[in-house]
């Protein structure tokens, strides 16, 4: 007798019965494919269902070979080693299952072709800005989709800290107005399903690692929307968590071992004391509460020390890569994870993808902690690391210290001034991450006590600043969060994304005079900034801030470009002497914002609080 199936897209076939086959069937196998050609030759297929484990696999196609099986405590997987040859075709094989008494059943398992160029794609580099989206509350392309039966968490767009329908379609029918603004990068916050009973909008509590939540669409609309964007000269970038899952992910119910995940016996947080994987006198309990402890309760924390958990999250990041063709991942909470895991993961994902970039998220406001995490960094405690990028925490805080606190001699400009002098620290600190905010802290112009000059001083410094500048939706029009430290604030929505908004910040509808100014200027400055390879990757020298004036110069070969930052609340006659040089054979600037020209004879006469960006000739 013969039964055939079909689950999750992957055909299989039952021929007879068995005691087994009665009782069981195949839940889950991941990865749900592959594709011939990677540089890593290896795959490892988990396979999912009740009592999987009583049979036996065998393959028969050329250039796959079966070279291990793996069976856990867990009588319900499997875990099959196959070795893809490099001269493996494409094509579908079968995965044949037999038990004892030879009764077989078979699973198609599919290997992909590799698109052009795959192995060579370019990663995000100091070319691009990034434009951060928080796909829940950005805009709501398909309505239909906002509540799917059978899914714990219902949409309530009153609800703050719920979910209010923005989706990835959303995301694709506002592409256009991405690319005009500039953004030649997007990094959205996680889209996979996150089937938890609350504040599930933040995409932070995965429940599958392999499909997209189908509130925010599927994973076909995600492709789509990858390969849409890329046309227009916009990249992808994934946020990925290996650290921990939801606790209402599948596997929760069915562990594969008790070292699946890092358990305790009562509930242990994490400590957040990141200072513990430097310091020389860290004790061995404060350590492994850091990287074993969980974030909360209804996120487990994943252990990588497993090396079938380790394989399966790396298998995965490799799988949305190569299925999306991204531009890069932002590593979330990149040191809590087993630090040597993380070594291992970004080597493999860098090795398969030469071309890549991967930045990891050290929120950590001094520069000797975040500099641990960078490759090329020689640590005394002798870890090494090949994390290609971080988030330049350190730079953001004292931004906002800069703009924000009185000028005296050891506060105010000089933080700025001297925070940079700590890049010495950093492998390669022209290709960190910059920002002046992001998803988990205040919106920047909350930040500067909505003070708008400032504000144009804050952005005027990250987009000319060294290093790849990452920009929150809705920045550039002002969204402010009136409560301090609200998530559900600072995530708010998109004005514009949803039908029936009074207010709409794709085509400036109701946008106060104020914000219009705002999103001007960010255009502006952030087209101005795709042409400038003096601001992308030339070097950088700055000057001591002077009577509440910081000055920096960016330039290369073929330009050079003078930066002023004036926190006066009067007008300022700023004398170009001490500038001498970086000024000498200059007779005159262009300021790119306003088109006005300066004679570089003379002194500059600069507005109160304000920001130059001038282009020397």
């Amino acid at each position: 007798m013969k039964l055939k199936t079909i689950f999750s897209g992957i055909i299989i076939v039952v021929i007879g019965f068995s005691s087994v086959y009665s009782q069981s069937k195949i839940e889950h196998i991941e990865p749900p494919n592959w594709w011939v050609g990677m540089k890593h030759t290896s795959l490892q297929i988990m396979i999912h269902g009740e009592k999987i484990s009583q049979l036996n696999p065998r393959i028969d196609y050329e250039g796959v070979t079966i070279e291990k099986v793996n069976r856990v405590k867990n009588p319900n997987y499997l875990f099959i080693d196959l070795e893809i040859k490099d001269y493996t075709k494409a094509g579908t094989f079968k995965i044949v299952l037999s038990d004892k008494n030879q009764t077989a059943r078979y699973v198609n398992y599919e290997l992909l072709e590799r698109e052009k160029g795959a192995a060579d794609r370019k990663g995000f580099d100091n070319s691009d800005v990034l434009y951060l989206i928080t796909p829940d509350r950005f805009a709501n392309g398909d309505p239909s989709n906002d509540d799917i039966e059978g899914m714990r968490e219902k949409s309530n767009r009153s609800n703050k800290g719920g979910r209010h329908g923005g989706d990835i379609e959303g995301i694709r029918r506002n592409l256009d107005y991405i690319k005009e603004m500039g953004f030649t990068a997007i990094w959205l916050n996680p889209v996979l399903e996150n089937d938890m009973e609350v504040y599930s909008y933040h995409g932070y509590s995965t429940t599958d690692f392999y499909k997209v939540d189908p509130r925010f669409g599927t994973n076909d609309s995600y492709q789509k929307l990858a390969r849409e964007a890329r046309s227009k000269g916009i990249g992808l970038i994934m946020d990925m968590i290996v650290n921990h899952c939801g606790s209402e992910h599948w596997w929760m119910k069915d562990l594969p071992s008790p070292t699946w995940i890092n358990q305790w016996k009562s509930y242990t947080g994490t400590n957040h004391r990141k200072t513990v994987l430097q310091d020389p006198y860290a004790s061995e309990i404060d350590k492994k509460i850091f990287a074993d402890g969980w974030f909360v309760e209804t996120m487990p924390d994943l252990n990588q020390r497993n090396e079938l958990m380790a394989n399966y999250l790396t298998q995965n990041a490799i799988w949305w890569i190569e299925y999306l063709g991204l531009t890069g991942i932002r590593m979330d909470t990149y040191p809590y994870p087993d630090m040597d895991y993380m070594t291992e993961w970004t080597q493999r994902v860098m090795k398969e993808y030469s071309n890549f970039n991967v930045v990891g998220e050290e929120w950590f406001e001094e520069t000797t902690i975040t500099s641990y995490w960078q490759k090329g960094k020689n640590n005394p405690n002798g870890y090494t690391s090949e994390l290609t990028s971080v988030m330049d925490f350190p730079l953001q805080v004292n931004m906002v210290k800069g703009l924000t606190l009185e000028e005296t001699f050891s506060t105010g400009l000089i933080d700025m001034y001297e925070i940079l002098a700590h890049d010495f620290m950093y492998p390669n600190p022209n290709i960190l991450v910059t920002f002046p905010d992001n998803h988990d802290m205040s919106r920047i112009f909350t930040q500067l006590n909505e003070d708008y000059d400032l504000f144009k001083m804050a952005m005027s410094y990250v987009l000319t600043m060294r290093g790849i500048p990452q920009i929150y939706y809705g920045t550039e029009i002002l969204m402010k969060n009136p409560e301090s430290g609200d998530h559900g604030l600072i995530r708010s929505d998109f004005p514009g994304g949803w039908k029936g908004d009074e207010i709409n910040g794709f085509t400036k509808k109701g946008l106060t005079t104020q914000e219009k100014d705002a999103q001007n200027f960010m255009k502006k400055l952030l087209n101005w900034r795709k042409k400038s390879s003096a601001i992308q990757t030339g070097k950088l020298t700055h000057f001591e801030p002077k009577d509440q004036v910081y000055v920096y110069f960016r330039y290369d070969e073929n330009e050079k470009i003078m930066v002023i930052l004036n926190k006066n609340t009067n007008p300022y006659s700023l004398q170009l002497k001490r500038f001498a040089e970086m000024l000498d054979g200059i007779s005159n600037a262009k300021d790119v914002i306003s088109g006005n020209r300066f004679n570089m004879d003379e002194a500059i006469e600069l507005p109160e609080k304000s920001a130059l960006i001038l282009e020397l000739k």
